[in-house]
Formats: C-alpha cells, sequence, structure tokens
C-alpha cells in the first residue's frame, strides 16, 4: 500500500513569521558560540587533512540548492582527493542509494583522514559558517546538488520551500540507511510540522549521533 503523498501550504510557511525570526537568531547566535568553542578542534581536524593528503586544500566548496532553488557555496572540511569530482562519472553506476542522489558505501575517493570525520559527521561543522551567512539554518533539509534538483519532480521540489539545514529529519532518522524517497518524505513531514522544539530534539539527536554513528559515510 503507497504512502499517503504530504503537501506543503506555501502560504502557511510564510505566516510563520515567530519560527522564521527565532531560527534565524538561533542560528547566528548558537553557530557563533560553537565555532569559537570548537575553535581547537577545527584546527586539529584541519592540520590532520593536510597531513594524510598534502596535496589538496583543508575546505571544500561545492555549488547547493537553497531556499526557492538559489545556488549557494556550502563549505566542507575535504573529506575526499582532490580529484574527486572528476572521478564521480566512473563510479555513477556503484550508487548504494536509489533516486536523485549518490552514496556510496566504500567510495574509493575518501580519504582517510575523511572516513573518520565523516563518520563522526565533523566534516559539517564548517557548515556553520553557512548558517551565519544565512544560507543555511541549523535544521533544515539536506541541501541538494543542482545536478540532483534536475531529477526532482515537483513533489519532490517542496523540499526546496524552506532553508536547508546542517542537520535534519534525514540525518538522525538514518541518513545512507535510507533511500532517496524516504529522504524527500521525512524532509517534508518536517517541514509541515517544524517549531522550535522540533529543532531542539533533532539538535539533540545530532549531537547522540555524532559520539554514536548511525549510517554516515
Amino acid at each position: 500500500m503507497s504512502k499517503e503523498k504530504i503537501y506543503i501550504d506555501e502560504n502557511e510557511l510564510n505566516h510563520q513569521y515567530g519560527y522564521r525570526f527565532m531560527q534565524r537568531f538561533f542560528g547566528i547566535i548558537a553557530s557563533g558560540i560553537a565555532v569559537v568553542i570548537l575553535s581547537p578542534l577545527l584546527l586539529a581536524i584541519a592540520i590532520c587533512i593536510k597531513i594524510d593528503d598534502p596535496s589538496g586544500p583543508v575546505f571544500y566548496t561545492q555549488d547547493r540548492v537553497g531556499k526557492d532553488g538559489k545556488i549557494f557555496r556550502m563549505i566542507k572540511f575535504r573529506s575526499m582527493v582532490s580529484n574527486a569530482d572528476e572521478l564521480l562519472e566512473k563510479l555513477k553506476d556503484k550508487n548504494d542509494v536509489n533516486g536523485a542522489m549518490f552514496k556510496m558505501k566504500n567510495d574509493p575517493r575518501i580519504t582517510r583522514v575523511g572516513r573518520f570525520i565523516r563518520k563522526y559527521s565533523l566534516d559539517e561543522l564548517p557548515q556553520l559558517l553557512n548558517v551565519i551567512k544565512g544560507d543555511m539554518s541549523i535544521v533544515g533539509p539536506r541541501p541538494p546538488l543542482p545536478s540532483e534538483v534536475a531529477q526532482y519532480t515537483d513533489y519532490d521540489k517542496q523540499r526546496l520551500m524552506v532553508t536547508p539545514g546542517a542537520t535534519g529529519m534525514w540525518q538522525v532518522g538514518g541518513r545512507n540507511d535510507v533511500d532517496f524517497d524516504t529522504m524527500v518524505e521525512l524532509d517534508l513531514t518536517y517541514i509541515k510540522s517544524r517549531s522550535i522544539w522540533l529543532d531542539f530534539k533533532i539538535i539533540l539527536e545530532t549531537v547522540k549521533i555524532m559520539i554514536k554513528p548511525n549510517g554516515a559515510y
């Protein structure tokens, strides 16, 4: 039996003034504090990346699709070899996830340090800067690649009605252990019922899976 489709009322989203203000305010304050507190860890990760693969940069930036289809540059710690994007074409037939995204469990492009920081989601920490800038929020749907959005149906594009997040229901709900359609359903469920309390619970769950990882790879 097929699942009941979830449809988002854009007008209702636009009238969530209190929630959107609090989400933005909390995102700036929390991200700023986190960057300061975590600066020794961020520096240590940067040094490890450079020692492991001296030829490449510490950070990796990539075009992602944000709210209403706006393109922005998302920043992460580099966890792959420098020419990872060039090698992707040769690996597309080995995708371990169905749907409009690419994930490979034993991706040969991932470095030794990269495998560790991915497992504990440490590669995502620089996205706090995207949150401060306003391209992302702390909680929201995962920001997709433009090539992924090109494969979206109108139903899938509902994910783009809100600001994408550094973490969300997909990350705490199984991450790479769930397929694309399930990810969409998790994101739309979140958008439909998002609140400060729900965001807080997702943040707590994110901290838990950083300590005890789920399906990240």
